[in-house]
């Protein structure tokens, strides 16, 4: 739903065929025919905000042509890229009612005045078992993400 401000506002009371003129317009050719009103009007309004706040950045589109292109080939797509983690990077998580702050530095990870090789190595620290640096400080798997997992 939108507001009466929104740029988006008024595409709900568009009919099909105006629809398509607006799809035309913004995507330069027209709809597929055996796209739905309601699909039709999302891509529109997608299209609008991509517009207004810029869209994807350059890392983005070049990662989305190569897997286009990889998918096109029948190859497989190459993996993501690797989390970069700058120096100065404050990681902050509450475990256990104790929030445990982590700062990335040159030579590694500093927490409690100590300099440890992984975050991995920090979260056996501070849970007492095995667990996935990056993904005990909410790095990784963001489907699920860690509710008291942040990161600065």
């Amino acid at each position: 739903m939108t507001n009466d401000n929104s740029p988006t506002a008024g595409l709900d009371a568009l009919t099909r065929t105006e629809l398509g003129v607006r799809f035309q317009n913004l995507f330069k050719r027209p709809p597929p025919k055996s796209m739905s009103r309601p699909l039709l009007r999302r891509l529109i309004a997608y299209r609008i905000q991509e517009d207004l706040a810029g869209g994807p950045d350059r890392t983005l589109k070049q990662r989305l042509t190569r897997l286009a292109e990889d998918q096109r080939k029948g190859r497989a797509s190459s993996p993501l890229p690797t989390l970069q983690i700058k120096p100065g990077t404050r990681l902050l998580r509450d475990w256990q009612g104790e929030t445990h702050s982590v700062t990335m530095t040159a030579s590694g990870f500093q927490y409690r005045n100590k300099t440890y090789r992984s975050l991995s190595m920090i979260a056996r620290e501070i849970t007492g078992t095995r667990w996935s640096g990056p993904a005990f400080f909410g790095l990784r798997d963001r489907k699920k993400p860690m509710e008291d997992a942040h990161a600065r």
